[in-house]
Protein backbone atom coordinates (compact mmCIF):
# COMPACT_ATOMS: atom_id res chain seq x y z
CA UNK A 1 0.00 0.00 0.00
CA UNK A 2 1.31 3.43 -0.95
CA UNK A 3 2.66 5.61 1.86
CA UNK A 4 1.24 9.13 1.88
CA UNK A 5 3.43 11.94 3.25
CA UNK A 6 1.50 15.02 4.28
CA UNK A 7 2.51 18.58 5.03
CA UNK A 8 3.56 18.32 8.70
CA UNK A 9 2.82 20.80 11.46
CA UNK A 10 6.35 21.98 12.27
CA UNK A 11 5.43 24.78 14.68
CA UNK A 12 2.64 25.41 17.14
CA UNK A 13 1.18 28.22 14.99
CA UNK A 14 1.73 26.68 11.56
CA UNK A 15 -1.36 26.43 9.36
CA UNK A 16 0.31 26.01 5.97
CA UNK A 17 3.77 25.34 4.60
CA UNK A 18 5.74 25.98 1.44
CA UNK A 19 7.83 23.34 -0.31
CA UNK A 20 11.03 25.31 -0.88
CA UNK A 21 12.71 22.46 -2.77
CA UNK A 22 12.69 18.69 -3.08
CA UNK A 23 15.87 16.74 -2.38
CA UNK A 24 14.46 13.64 -4.10
CA UNK A 25 12.99 12.87 -7.50
CA UNK A 26 10.31 10.43 -8.57
CA UNK A 27 11.84 6.96 -8.70
CA UNK A 28 14.47 7.61 -6.01
CA UNK A 29 14.88 5.08 -3.21
CA UNK A 30 14.63 6.55 0.29
CA UNK A 31 15.19 5.14 3.76
CA UNK A 32 13.85 6.22 7.13
CA UNK A 33 15.68 9.37 8.18
CA UNK A 34 16.53 10.50 4.63
CA UNK A 35 15.97 14.16 3.76
CA UNK A 36 13.01 14.62 1.44
CA UNK A 37 12.43 18.37 1.20
CA UNK A 38 12.96 21.80 2.74
CA UNK A 39 9.71 23.16 4.16
CA UNK A 40 9.18 26.82 4.97
CA UNK A 41 6.93 27.35 7.98
CA UNK A 42 5.71 30.57 9.55
CA UNK A 43 8.89 30.67 11.64
CA UNK A 44 11.76 29.11 9.69
CA UNK A 45 12.81 26.84 6.86
CA UNK A 46 13.07 23.30 8.20
CA UNK A 47 13.94 19.84 6.88
CA UNK A 48 11.31 17.18 6.14
CA UNK A 49 12.59 13.65 6.71
CA UNK A 50 11.12 10.32 5.70
CA UNK A 51 9.93 7.99 8.45
CA UNK A 52 9.56 5.02 6.10
CA UNK A 53 11.55 3.08 3.52
CA UNK A 54 10.32 3.09 -0.05
CA UNK A 55 10.56 4.53 -3.53
CA UNK A 56 9.28 7.99 -4.44
CA UNK A 57 6.23 7.36 -6.58
CA UNK A 58 4.76 10.83 -6.99
CA UNK A 59 5.60 14.36 -5.89
CA UNK A 60 2.20 16.04 -5.58
CA UNK A 61 3.40 19.48 -4.48
CA UNK A 62 5.67 21.37 -6.82
CA UNK A 63 8.64 23.32 -5.48
CA UNK A 64 7.28 26.72 -4.47
CA UNK A 65 3.77 25.48 -3.71
CA UNK A 66 2.11 26.56 -0.45
CA UNK A 67 -0.35 24.04 0.95
CA UNK A 68 -2.32 23.57 4.20
CA UNK A 69 -1.06 21.33 6.99
CA UNK A 70 -2.27 17.78 6.39
CA UNK A 71 -2.14 18.03 2.61
CA UNK A 72 -0.61 15.01 0.84
CA UNK A 73 2.57 16.26 -0.84
CA UNK A 74 4.36 13.00 -1.67
CA UNK A 75 3.55 9.32 -2.15
CA UNK A 76 6.06 6.51 -1.57
CA UNK A 77 5.82 3.04 -3.03
CA UNK A 78 6.13 0.59 -0.13
CA UNK A 79 8.22 -2.58 -0.21
CA UNK A 80 6.86 -4.96 -2.82
CA UNK A 81 4.80 -2.24 -4.50
CA UNK A 82 5.56 -0.87 -7.93
CA UNK A 83 6.15 2.82 -8.56
CA UNK A 84 3.42 2.70 -11.19
CA UNK A 85 0.92 1.41 -8.64
CA UNK A 86 1.88 4.11 -6.13
CA UNK A 87 1.61 6.77 -8.82
CA UNK A 88 -1.81 5.45 -9.80
CA UNK A 89 -2.81 5.65 -6.16
CA UNK A 90 -1.66 9.24 -6.10
CA UNK A 91 -3.92 9.93 -9.05
CA UNK A 92 -6.83 8.38 -7.14
CA UNK A 93 -5.98 10.53 -4.16
CA UNK A 94 -6.06 13.58 -6.37
CA UNK A 95 -9.41 12.58 -7.78
CA UNK A 96 -10.76 12.04 -4.27
CA UNK A 97 -9.53 15.46 -3.22
CA UNK A 98 -11.16 17.08 -6.22
CA UNK A 99 -14.39 15.37 -5.27
CA UNK A 100 -14.28 16.85 -1.78
CA UNK A 101 -12.36 14.15 0.04
CA UNK A 102 -11.25 16.52 2.84
CA UNK A 103 -8.05 18.39 3.69
CA UNK A 104 -6.07 15.25 4.53
CA UNK A 105 -6.17 14.21 0.88
CA UNK A 106 -5.99 17.60 -0.76
CA UNK A 107 -3.39 18.03 -3.50
CA UNK A 108 -1.17 21.08 -3.79
CA UNK A 109 -1.88 23.38 -6.67
CA UNK A 110 1.20 24.17 -8.74
CA UNK A 111 2.60 27.70 -8.59
CA UNK A 112 1.05 30.24 -10.91
CA UNK A 113 2.79 30.40 -14.24
CA UNK A 114 4.76 33.56 -14.88
CA UNK A 115 6.55 34.77 -17.94
CA UNK A 116 9.75 33.30 -16.57
CA UNK A 117 8.38 29.85 -15.74
CA UNK A 118 6.55 29.63 -19.03
CA UNK A 119 9.85 29.96 -20.88
CA UNK A 120 11.55 27.46 -18.61
CA UNK A 121 13.57 30.00 -16.60
CA UNK A 122 13.64 29.73 -12.84
CA UNK A 123 11.30 26.74 -12.79
CA UNK A 124 11.94 23.31 -11.32
CA UNK A 125 10.93 21.59 -14.56
CA UNK A 126 11.14 22.60 -18.20
CA UNK A 127 8.36 22.34 -20.75
CA UNK A 128 9.68 18.91 -21.77
CA UNK A 129 9.81 17.67 -18.16
CA UNK A 130 13.61 17.81 -17.64
CA UNK A 131 14.56 18.68 -14.04
CA UNK A 132 16.81 21.60 -13.28
CA UNK A 133 18.78 21.44 -10.03
CA UNK A 134 19.48 24.96 -8.78
CA UNK A 135 19.59 26.78 -5.44
CA UNK A 136 16.58 28.98 -4.60
CA UNK A 137 18.75 32.11 -4.86
CA UNK A 138 20.03 31.01 -8.28
CA UNK A 139 16.43 30.52 -9.46
CA UNK A 140 15.46 33.95 -8.15
CA UNK A 141 18.35 35.72 -9.91
CA UNK A 142 17.71 33.77 -13.13
CA UNK A 143 14.06 34.80 -13.11
CA UNK A 144 14.96 38.45 -12.48
CA UNK A 145 17.46 38.49 -15.35
CA UNK A 146 15.50 36.34 -17.76
CA UNK A 147 18.17 33.62 -17.91
CA UNK A 148 17.20 30.11 -19.02
CA UNK A 149 18.57 27.75 -16.36
CA UNK A 150 18.77 24.95 -18.94
CA UNK A 151 21.56 26.89 -20.63
CA UNK A 152 23.56 27.29 -17.41
CA UNK A 153 26.20 24.75 -16.41
CA UNK A 154 26.15 24.06 -12.68
CA UNK A 155 29.40 23.88 -10.71
CA UNK A 156 27.85 22.98 -7.35
CA UNK A 157 27.51 19.50 -5.80
CA UNK A 158 26.06 16.99 -8.28
CA UNK A 159 25.98 19.69 -10.95
CA UNK A 160 23.71 22.00 -8.92
CA UNK A 161 23.42 25.53 -10.34
CA UNK A 162 24.61 28.18 -7.88
CA UNK A 163 24.28 31.94 -7.66
CA UNK A 164 27.79 32.33 -9.11
CA UNK A 165 26.87 30.16 -12.12
CA UNK A 166 23.83 32.32 -12.93
CA UNK A 167 25.75 35.58 -12.51
CA UNK A 168 28.55 34.28 -14.76
CA UNK A 169 26.01 33.23 -17.39
CA UNK A 170 24.37 36.67 -17.24
CA UNK A 171 27.73 38.42 -17.61
CA UNK A 172 28.72 36.21 -20.51
CA UNK A 173 25.54 36.97 -22.42
CA UNK A 174 25.78 40.69 -21.89
CA UNK A 175 23.36 40.81 -18.99
CA UNK A 176 19.62 40.29 -18.81
CA UNK A 177 17.64 40.95 -21.98
CA UNK A 178 15.48 44.03 -22.14
CA UNK A 179 11.91 43.50 -20.97
CA UNK A 180 9.35 43.61 -23.73
CA UNK A 181 6.97 45.62 -21.54
CA UNK A 182 9.59 48.18 -20.48
CA UNK A 183 8.44 51.79 -21.07
CA UNK A 184 10.08 53.46 -24.05
CA UNK A 185 11.51 56.99 -24.16
CA UNK A 186 9.22 59.62 -25.61
CA UNK A 187 10.37 62.90 -27.16
CA UNK A 188 13.85 64.14 -27.94
CA UNK A 189 15.15 64.69 -24.39
CA UNK A 190 18.49 62.91 -23.95
CA UNK A 191 18.52 60.28 -21.19
CA UNK A 192 21.43 58.86 -19.28
CA UNK A 193 22.02 55.12 -19.53
CA UNK A 194 20.85 53.06 -16.55
CA UNK A 195 23.62 52.25 -14.09
CA UNK A 196 25.00 48.77 -14.38
CA UNK A 197 25.41 46.43 -11.43
CA UNK A 198 24.91 42.84 -10.28
CA UNK A 199 21.10 43.21 -10.48
CA UNK A 200 19.34 45.81 -12.58
CA UNK A 201 16.70 47.89 -10.76
CA UNK A 202 13.13 47.29 -11.86
CA UNK A 203 9.55 47.63 -10.66
CA UNK A 204 8.40 44.32 -9.24
CA UNK A 205 6.30 42.86 -6.45
CA UNK A 206 7.97 40.37 -4.12
CA UNK A 207 5.55 37.88 -2.53
CA UNK A 208 6.02 37.30 1.18
CA UNK A 209 7.26 33.97 2.43
CA UNK A 210 5.37 32.34 5.30
CA UNK A 211 8.06 33.45 7.73
CA UNK A 212 8.19 37.03 6.39
CA UNK A 213 4.40 37.28 6.66
CA UNK A 214 4.50 36.01 10.24
CA UNK A 215 7.30 38.44 11.16
CA UNK A 216 5.29 41.32 9.68
CA UNK A 217 2.14 40.32 11.53
CA UNK A 218 3.90 39.85 14.89
CA UNK A 219 5.85 43.12 14.63
CA UNK A 220 2.71 45.11 13.83
CA UNK A 221 0.93 43.38 16.70
CA UNK A 222 3.81 44.12 19.08
CA UNK A 223 4.19 47.76 18.05
CA UNK A 224 0.45 48.50 18.18
CA UNK A 225 -0.50 46.57 21.35
CA UNK A 226 2.62 46.91 23.54
CA UNK A 227 3.39 50.39 24.97
CA UNK A 228 7.04 50.68 23.93
CA UNK A 229 9.55 53.13 25.33
CA UNK A 230 13.33 53.21 25.09
CA UNK A 231 16.22 54.03 27.39
CA UNK A 232 19.84 54.21 26.24
CA UNK A 233 23.05 53.86 28.24
CA UNK A 234 26.67 53.97 27.06
CA UNK A 235 29.28 51.54 28.36
CA UNK A 236 33.07 51.76 28.40
CA UNK A 237 34.22 48.37 27.10
CA UNK A 238 38.02 48.68 27.14
CA UNK A 239 38.39 46.30 30.09
CA UNK A 240 36.01 43.84 28.41
CA UNK A 241 37.93 43.94 25.12
CA UNK A 242 41.21 43.38 26.98
CA UNK A 243 39.81 40.44 28.96
CA UNK A 244 38.28 38.96 25.83
CA UNK A 245 41.63 39.13 24.02
CA UNK A 246 43.41 37.40 26.93
CA UNK A 247 40.81 34.63 27.17
CA UNK A 248 40.82 34.01 23.43
CA UNK A 249 44.60 33.68 23.45
CA UNK A 250 44.43 31.16 26.29
CA UNK A 251 41.55 29.19 24.74
CA UNK A 252 42.76 29.29 21.12
CA UNK A 253 44.17 25.74 21.25
CA UNK A 254 40.72 24.54 22.35
CA UNK A 255 38.99 26.17 19.39
CA UNK A 256 37.14 28.68 21.58
CA UNK A 257 36.70 32.27 20.41
CA UNK A 258 34.53 34.46 22.60
CA UNK A 259 32.61 37.39 21.11
CA UNK A 260 31.55 40.63 22.73
CA UNK A 261 27.97 39.41 22.43
CA UNK A 262 28.79 36.40 24.63
CA UNK A 263 29.75 38.79 27.46
CA UNK A 264 26.55 40.79 26.88
CA UNK A 265 24.38 37.67 27.10
CA UNK A 266 26.11 36.66 30.31
CA UNK A 267 25.83 40.16 31.85
CA UNK A 268 22.15 40.54 30.95
CA UNK A 269 21.38 37.10 32.39
CA UNK A 270 23.21 37.64 35.68
CA UNK A 271 21.59 41.07 36.13
CA UNK A 272 18.11 39.48 36.04
CA UNK A 273 18.61 38.23 39.60
CA UNK A 274 18.66 41.82 40.84
CA UNK A 275 15.90 43.02 38.50
CA UNK A 276 13.30 40.21 38.11
CA UNK A 277 10.67 42.41 36.45
CA UNK A 278 12.87 42.66 33.35
CA UNK A 279 12.63 38.87 33.08
CA UNK A 280 8.83 38.91 32.96
CA UNK A 281 5.76 38.86 30.70
CA UNK A 282 2.43 40.68 30.59
CA UNK A 283 -0.56 38.37 31.08
CA UNK A 284 -3.74 39.76 29.53
CA UNK A 285 -5.95 37.35 31.46
CA UNK A 286 -6.29 39.04 34.81
CA UNK A 287 -4.43 41.20 33.93
CA UNK A 288 -1.21 40.23 35.70
CA UNK A 289 2.57 40.20 35.43
CA UNK A 290 4.31 36.83 35.24
CA UNK A 291 7.82 36.74 36.68
CA UNK A 292 9.92 33.93 35.21
CA UNK A 293 12.00 31.74 37.47
CA UNK A 294 14.44 30.81 34.72
CA UNK A 295 16.43 33.05 32.37
CA UNK A 296 16.21 32.02 28.71
CA UNK A 297 17.88 34.65 26.51
CA UNK A 298 16.80 34.92 22.88
CA UNK A 299 19.48 35.92 20.37
CA UNK A 300 18.32 37.46 17.07
CA UNK A 301 19.84 35.63 14.05
CA UNK A 302 19.66 37.06 10.52
CA UNK A 303 19.06 34.56 7.72
CA UNK A 304 20.71 34.64 4.27
CA UNK A 305 18.61 35.38 1.15
CA UNK A 306 18.78 31.75 0.00
CA UNK A 307 16.89 30.77 3.15
CA UNK A 308 14.24 33.42 2.63
CA UNK A 309 15.92 36.25 4.54
CA UNK A 310 14.33 37.65 7.67
CA UNK A 311 15.41 36.67 11.15
CA UNK A 312 14.72 34.13 13.84
CA UNK A 313 15.37 34.14 17.58
CA UNK A 314 17.38 31.24 18.94
CA UNK A 315 17.03 30.54 22.66
CA UNK A 316 19.98 30.11 25.03
CA UNK A 317 18.40 28.33 27.97
CA UNK A 318 19.40 29.04 31.57
CA UNK A 319 21.92 31.61 30.35
CA UNK A 320 22.51 32.78 33.91
CA UNK A 321 23.68 29.31 34.97
CA UNK A 322 26.25 28.64 32.26
CA UNK A 323 29.65 30.18 31.55
CA UNK A 324 30.94 32.24 28.66
CA UNK A 325 32.32 29.18 26.88
CA UNK A 326 28.92 27.44 26.87
CA UNK A 327 27.14 30.62 25.81
CA UNK A 328 29.58 31.07 22.93
CA UNK A 329 29.24 27.47 21.76
CA UNK A 330 25.44 27.48 21.93
CA UNK A 331 25.15 30.83 20.13
CA UNK A 332 27.39 29.61 17.31
CA UNK A 333 25.49 26.32 17.07
CA UNK A 334 22.10 28.04 16.87
CA UNK A 335 23.31 30.58 14.29
CA UNK A 336 24.91 27.91 12.09
CA UNK A 337 21.90 25.63 12.21
CA UNK A 338 19.45 28.48 11.60
CA UNK A 339 21.31 29.53 8.45
CA UNK A 340 21.95 26.03 7.09
CA UNK A 341 19.06 23.79 8.15
CA UNK A 342 16.60 25.79 10.24
CA UNK A 343 15.90 25.71 13.96
CA UNK A 344 13.36 23.45 15.62
CA UNK A 345 10.36 24.85 17.47
CA UNK A 346 12.05 24.00 20.78
CA UNK A 347 15.20 25.91 19.81
CA UNK A 348 13.14 29.06 19.20
CA UNK A 349 10.72 28.76 22.12
CA UNK A 350 10.49 30.06 25.70
CA UNK A 351 12.82 33.08 25.54
CA UNK A 352 12.23 35.50 28.43
CA UNK A 353 14.47 38.36 27.17
CA UNK A 354 15.93 39.12 23.74
CA UNK A 355 19.21 40.65 22.54
CA UNK A 356 19.64 42.10 19.04
CA UNK A 357 23.21 43.06 18.16
CA UNK A 358 24.00 45.00 14.98
CA UNK A 359 27.44 46.11 16.08
CA UNK A 360 29.13 43.73 13.66
CA UNK A 361 27.45 45.66 10.82
CA UNK A 362 28.94 48.98 11.96
CA UNK A 363 25.73 50.28 13.54
CA UNK A 364 26.33 52.74 16.40
CA UNK A 365 22.82 52.89 17.85
CA UNK A 366 19.32 51.61 17.06
CA UNK A 367 16.04 50.65 18.69
CA UNK A 368 14.35 47.26 18.45
CA UNK A 369 10.73 46.07 18.63
CA UNK A 370 9.84 43.83 21.59
CA UNK A 371 9.51 40.11 20.86
CA UNK A 372 6.29 39.06 22.69
CA UNK A 373 5.74 37.62 25.22
CA UNK A 374 9.04 39.20 26.37
CA UNK A 375 8.75 42.47 28.25
CA UNK A 376 12.01 43.88 26.89
CA UNK A 377 14.60 43.66 24.12
CA UNK A 378 18.14 45.06 24.16
CA UNK A 379 19.56 46.66 20.99
CA UNK A 380 23.37 46.74 20.97
CA UNK A 381 25.58 48.86 18.72
CA UNK A 382 29.29 48.66 17.95
CA UNK A 383 32.15 49.68 20.20
CA UNK A 384 33.17 53.15 18.99
CA UNK A 385 36.66 54.50 19.62
CA UNK A 386 36.53 58.04 21.01
CA UNK A 387 38.54 60.40 23.26
CA UNK A 388 37.97 60.49 27.01
CA UNK A 389 39.43 62.56 29.83
CA UNK A 390 41.50 60.50 32.25
CA UNK A 391 44.25 60.94 34.81
CA UNK A 392 47.93 60.29 34.27
CA UNK A 393 50.33 58.75 36.83
CA UNK A 394 50.63 62.09 38.60
CA UNK A 395 46.88 62.54 38.85
CA UNK A 396 46.84 65.21 36.18
CA UNK A 397 44.04 65.20 33.59
CA UNK A 398 44.92 63.86 30.17
CA UNK A 399 43.12 62.92 26.98
CA UNK A 400 42.98 59.17 26.27
CA UNK A 401 41.37 56.99 23.62
CA UNK A 402 38.82 54.41 24.65
CA UNK A 403 35.89 52.35 23.35
CA UNK A 404 32.26 53.06 24.14
CA UNK A 405 29.20 51.00 23.23
CA UNK A 406 25.55 52.12 23.24
CA UNK A 407 22.84 49.82 24.62
CA UNK A 408 19.18 50.72 24.05
CA UNK A 409 16.46 48.76 25.81
CA UNK A 410 12.88 48.80 24.53
CA UNK A 411 10.51 47.94 27.38
CA UNK A 412 6.83 47.17 27.90
CA UNK A 413 5.69 50.04 30.12
CA UNK A 414 2.94 47.85 31.61
CA UNK A 415 5.64 45.66 33.16
CA UNK A 416 8.83 47.74 33.43
CA UNK A 417 8.85 51.32 34.69
CA UNK A 418 11.43 53.79 33.44
CA UNK A 419 13.36 53.67 36.71
CA UNK A 420 13.42 49.85 36.57
CA UNK A 421 14.89 49.93 33.06
CA UNK A 422 17.50 52.51 34.06
CA UNK A 423 18.53 50.51 37.15
CA UNK A 424 18.76 47.28 35.16
CA UNK A 425 20.98 48.86 32.49
CA UNK A 426 23.15 50.36 35.22
CA UNK A 427 23.73 46.85 36.59
CA UNK A 428 24.54 45.50 33.12
CA UNK A 429 26.89 48.45 32.56
CA UNK A 430 28.71 47.73 35.83
CA UNK A 431 29.17 44.06 34.91
CA UNK A 432 30.51 44.90 31.44
CA UNK A 433 32.89 47.60 32.68
CA UNK A 434 34.24 45.23 35.37
CA UNK A 435 33.93 41.96 33.45
CA UNK A 436 35.91 39.75 35.82
CA UNK A 437 32.68 39.19 37.77
CA UNK A 438 31.24 37.45 34.67
CA UNK A 439 33.80 34.65 35.02
CA UNK A 440 32.40 33.43 38.36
Amino acid sequence: MAIEITMPRLSDTMEQGTVVRWHVAEGDKVSSGDLLADIETDKATMELQSFDDGVVGKLLAKAGATVPVGTVICVLAAEGESVESASAGAGATKAKASAGGGPATAVAEPPKTTAATASGTGAGHSSNGDRVFASPLARKIAEERGIDLHSVEGTGPSGRITKKDVESAGAGSGGAPARADAPQSVGVRETMPAPTGPIALEDRTVPLSNMRATIARRLVESKTTVPHYQVTMSVRVDALLELREQLNEQLADQGVKLSVNDFIVRACSVAMHQHPFVNASWVAQGPAIQLHGRVHVGVAISLPPERGGGLVVGTIRDADRVGLRQISAETKRLAKKAREKGLTVEEMADSTFTISNLGMFGIDHFTAIINPPNAAILAVGRAVEKPFFGLDEDGEPELVLGHEMAMTMSSDHRVIDGAMAAQYLATVKSLLEKPAALLV
